[in-house]
């Protein structure tokens, strides 16, 4: 799929998108923001003003179970938040 890997559609981020005119994405993790940039210009049309990332590792899980206790840990990923430029709107809502 490339860079993108998802967008981020929660309550929070939609009301980011209504009155910041910001948006969120699950990106690469070796990604940076200037190939954050071109790729959400690319894809969808619009033009980005700023970008920005942040790093989030993975937490610890353990659970109990009958085979005895579980552990592991989810995994690392890489947020990006672009605010758009002038007008422009992105509906993610459109292919649904």
């Amino acid at each position: 799929m490339g860079i993108l890997i998802k967008p981020i559609v929660t309550e929070k981020m939609t009301v980011q998108g209504d009155k910041l005119n910001r948006y969120g994405f699950i990106v690469e993790r070796d990604a940076n923001k200037v190939e954050i940039k071109n790729a959400v210009e690319q894809m969808y049309g619009v033009s980005v003003k700023d970008v920005n990332t942040v790093n989030y590792h993975g937490k610890r899980k353990s659970r109990y179970t009958k085979a005895g206790m579980l552990t592991g840990r989810t995994n690392n990923y890489k947020k990006a938040f672009v605010t758009l430029a002038g007008d422009d709107k992105i509906d993610f809502y459109s292919n649904i």
